[in-house]
């Protein structure tokens, strides 16, 4: 049997949020790491961990994408920005040790 073609906007209300996801996520791990479950039922939660992650993984990009560092106000007034900084991040005015 095929599987019904959903909309956009059907899709998007059947999304999560993403603390939803990492909720439901985190109740999967705990549930997995019981060891109380079938194959067939850890296969599933699995899967839908996998789903789940995906989920929460394009929230993530979608966020750093939208994340800017304000780096100058130009002599016009415009706003210079530059793209947020990937690499690890420290509290001000703390150096980074072997432990971090």
């Amino acid at each position: 049997m095929a599987k019904k073609k959903t909309s956009p906007q059907e899709e998007a209300a059947a999304k999560p949020s993403f603390e939803e996801a990492v909720e439901r996520l985190e109740a999967i791990v705990a549930a997995l790491e019981s060891g109380e479950l079938s194959l067939d039922d850890a296969l599933g939660r699995y899967e839908e961990g996998v789903k789940l992650l995906r989920v929460a993984h394009g929230y993530l990009k979608h966020a750093e994408l939208r994340i800017e560092t304000l780096s100058a106000v130009r002599e016009n007034g415009e706003v210079s920005t530059t793209p947020f900084d990937e690499g690890p991040t420290t509290k001000p005015g703390r150096r980074r040790t072997e432990d971090d």
